[in-house]
């Protein structure tokens, strides 16, 4: 008996030393922007925008995790489009820069995007090249409305590291460059 209780003693304390071992795992902005590009091609929208009929195609995707010294997600998205008006399609280019919150959720075990707000907006359109200020919120409610059922990144659970992570509770936080998981507790 007392050799069996021993055996689970050294057991738990083993797992307990590999769980230490995993201080920290790290997705970096390069992680996240190699996530995004292979959801490019899901990224095409048919909306209205302001009224005008747009057919919009994410090409392009880049991610600064922590700019400023924030707890913020900056991500830089070209874009070309389809603007149909009076019987005729316009081509268009769009350049979005969008910011929000990183926000892990556990039952997913994927990072999403939330509190998204547009920082920046232009396009380039027949001759035309401009802020997109008057139709910015259309614009951000597309952008929200996709981030916010789509994950950004999600954790591979065939890893046997990251599945025993997740196994237990980790926080999330933002660092220079990367979204750095641990369990809580350390």
């Amino acid at each position: 008996m007392r050799s069996v209780i021993g055996l689970m003693f050294i057991l738990l304390l083993a797992s307990c030393a590999q769980l230490g071992s995993l201080s920290t795992y790290n997705v970096s902005e390069a992680d996240l922007e190699q996530m995004l590009s292979s959801q490019l091609p899901k990224l095409t929208r048919q909306a209205n925008v302001a009224g005008i009929p747009l057919k919009m195609a994410v090409d392009k995707m880049q991610v600064d995790i922590g700019p400023d010294n924030s707890d913020l997600v900056r991500i830089n998205t070209d874009a070309s489009a389809v603007l149909s008006l009076f019987g005729l399609s316009y081509p268009a280019n769009l350049q979005l820069q969008i910011e929000g919150a990183p926000y892990y959720d556990a039952t997913e075990k994927a990072i999403f995007i939330r509190s998204v707000k547009l920082l920046d907006s232009s396009i380039e359109a027949a001759g035309y090249r401009g802020n997109l200020a008057p139709v910015s919120n259309e614009l951000l409610q597309l952008v929200n409305g996709y981030l916010a059922s789509n994950p950004v990144y999600r954790l591979d659970q065939t890893n046997p590291t990251i599945r025993l992570l997740t196994a237990v509770p980790v926080n999330m936080s933002v660092q220079d460059g990367k979204l750095a998981f641990s369990p809580s507790g350390q």
